[in-house]
């Protein structure tokens, strides 16, 4: 049996995320879709993950929560980690927001960075900017993810900016990614294209929604097995 999922998803920390983005929100929006599994993946940070979690346990939703984050790499380009543990997100986030460049947000330009409780009260705004580049290289990512406990792909390959293909030209093969996010799978692969990369990675399609209504509409799928069977591979265990 199938399950249907949408594993990149920004909540309202992201300073491009709608502030309609919570916690309640996003949890009670994947249960209407049919969604079995989603993840938090704001820009740079996890400091909502847990949020969102409890929002989806609070209201008692047949929902599974995976915290994570799109951290940019130095290269610009965006890759998604993901964790099994909520204190392994918190760590790698620590990590990561560490090393972003000291830039405060402005959110007259940029957008707002609130921090929420599960039932969107506010308990802060995040000063630094989150939307930068970090100094972690596209090719630390793999090993940072599991140096948490964690996964990291690259984000959206076949966009025209923050991917791979778009900031460097091209897929570095020597690269140890199991799987890579692809946006809109029937172009990108359309008429055999880019059948290596089809081989060499297992395929996810979410929606790097950063407002409700872009959300990705459950679709069970069949090819990654089990929820269980899916997250057992995605964590290695």
């Amino acid at each position: 049996m199938g399950f249907s999922y949408d594993l990149h998803i920004h909540s309202c920390l992201s300073p491009c995320g709608d502030d309609d983005m919570t916690p309640p929100n996003i949890a009670n929006m994947a249960a209407l879709l049919g969604l079995d599994l989603i993840a938090v993946t704001d820009h740079n940070s996890c400091r909502n993950a847990g949020a969102v979690m409890e929002a989806a346990r609070m209201l008692d939703l047949p929902l599974r929560v995976l915290p994570g984050m799109e951290v940019t790499t130095a290269e610009e380009v965006h890759v998604v980690c993901l964790f099994p543990e909520l204190s392994a997100a918190q760590a790698a986030g620590e990590a990561v927001e560490a090393a972003l460049l000291p830039v405060k947000n402005k959110p007259e330009i940029f957008g707002h960075q609130w921090i929420l409780g599960p039932g969107e009260e506010r308990l802060g705004e995040l000063e630094t900017l989150l939307i930068n580049a970090t100094s972690l290289s596209i090719d630390d990512m793999p090993a940072f993810a599991r140096r948490y406990g964690g996964v990291a792909f690259p984000a959206h390959i076949d966009r025209s900016s923050n991917s791979v293909f778009a900031n460097l030209g091209y897929f570095p093969d020597y690269l140890d990614f199991a799987f890579a996010e692809v946006w809109r799978p029937e172009a990108f692969f359309r008429d055999g294209a880019h059948r290596d990369i089809r081989e060499r990675y297992t395929i996810l399609k979410n929606s790097d929604a950063h407002y409700l209504d872009k959300m990705k509409e459950g679709e069970p799928v069949e090819t990654l097995g089990t929820l269980d069977e899916f997250l057992a591979r995605l964590f290695g265990a």
